[in-house]
């Protein structure tokens, strides 16, 4: 495996050892019920509130304004549902509204309420870059809209929100405003009030923590309704047995992320945009997906012109690349992705959508293989492609 160069690190991310070794005492030696009254259980209960002052910290909220889930999309069903739900209880609205290039975890949860709790749902056009505009956000708006959902960073193309501007139109009309960060969580500062947001979303395994487990900030002063009932756990807001191992592998990810955030974000820059200049270059028709500069510092994304992402993926696993598709194309058997979709991509470009995503173990070196490997790659499947000469 050390051959491997991981280029799809925004699908998910290794545990880093440091993570790992502060998760393995919670699985055998301190292994009690946090809300057992013995010593066991008093010894979990601990870590379990360090864990949370932690991840509080770098969120700069407080403690009980987190309540930790089991991924990144149960914290986005949780916002969405929970406040939706809790402010049509109270009579505060039944529209929602969220962009057309959000994660599932969202688009779908918007949807199965329209459809079968009776919202009704606005969803916001992007431009060519993915961005959403904060005016249409605000011609959007309605007396009755119960809470806005905008990603902060699109898992397909990298481009990154105005969040600041999103969430002051929200502020302006006292409407709840959440975010999925989850794929900017290693990238981006998660101070919640520098962001404007009323909700959160973030999950363990985008920041080289575990997977099964993630957590929603919620500002306190916010109506939600428990999605998952049965427990006191989480200030009765999600009931289960706390995952005591995972919740402590979180805190130490996100505290670890956000110390290196700003040298890693560097770093990771610069090997992006020597990634970005020599795809450019080097393979004619390809061209980038997302903002040029408002991106993911990890994050670079193209359409090879011509193509099918299905053989470049091969190729580049068989060079020893591991990369991904934005599109969910495949042999043109299936609907493209919604995100190139919404920013206007032709059907017969997205189906060459390929995604890099960098990370910690990727150096220069890994850049140079890539451009070493995929130019004449693409040149050899246009040659065998049917879509050559769409």
């Amino acid at each position: 495996m050390s051959d491997i160069i991981y280029l799809d690190h925004a699908a998910t991310t290794p545990v880093r050892p440091e993570v790992l070794e502060a998760m393995l005492p919670y699985f055998s030696q301190h292994y009690g019920n946090p809300s057992s009254l013995h010593s066991l259980g008093r010894a979990t209960g601990k870590a379990l509130r360090a864990a949370r002052e932690q991840m509080a910290e770098v969120l700069g909220c407080a403690p009980g304004e987190i309540v930790v889930t089991s991924s990144g999309t149960e914290a986005d069903n949780l916002a969405l549902r929970g406040v939706a739900l809790a402010r049509r209880q109270r009579g505060e609205g039944q529209h929602i509204v969220v962009s057309a290039v959000e994660h599932k975890g969202i688009l779908d949860t918007a949807c199965h309420l329209r459809d079968h709790f009776g919202f009704e749902l606005t969803v916001l056009p992007v431009d060519a870059t993915g961005r959403v505009s904060p005016d249409d956000l605000g011609a959007a708006m309605r007396p009755d809209t119960a809470i806005v959902s905008i990603m902060a960073a699109n898992n397909e193309v990298g481009t990154l929100q105005p969040l600041r501007a999103l969430s002051a139109v929200c502020r302006e009309r006292g409407v709840p405003f959440h975010s999925d960060a989850v794929q900017a969580s290693g990238t981006l500062s998660l101070r919640v009030d520098e962001l404007g947001v009323d909700l959160l979303s973030l999950g363990g395994h985008k920041l080289y923590g575990p997977k099964g487990v993630g957590l929603l900030y919620v500002r306190r002063g916010t109506p939600l309704l428990p999605q998952i009932t049965g427990g006191s756990q989480e200030g009765k807001r999600r009931a289960s047995t706390e995952n005591v191992p995972y919740i402590v592998g979180l805190a130490t990810a996100l505290m670890l992320s956000q110390a290196e955030r700003q040298t890693e974000s560097v770093r990771l820059t610069a090997m992006r945009e020597r990634l970005i200049d020599g795809v450019l270059a080097s393979i004619p028709d390809a061209y980038l997906t997302g903002h040029r500069t408002e991106r993911l510092a990890n994050h670079a994304s193209f359409v090879a012109r011509g193509i099918e992402a299905e053989g470049m993926l091969i190729g580049l696993d068989l060079g020893g690349i591991c990369a991904s598709s934005g599109s969910a194309c495949t042999s043109g058997a299936q609907e493209p992705s919604h995100v190139l979709t919404a920013m206007g991509v032709p059907r017969v470009d997205a189906v060459g959508h390929l995604r890099l995503s960098l990370g910690h173990s990727n150096s220069e070196a890994d850049v140079a293989r890539v451009l070493e490997v995929l130019p004449p790659l693409v040149s050899r499947l246009r040659a065998m492609s049917p879509f050559a000469n769409t």
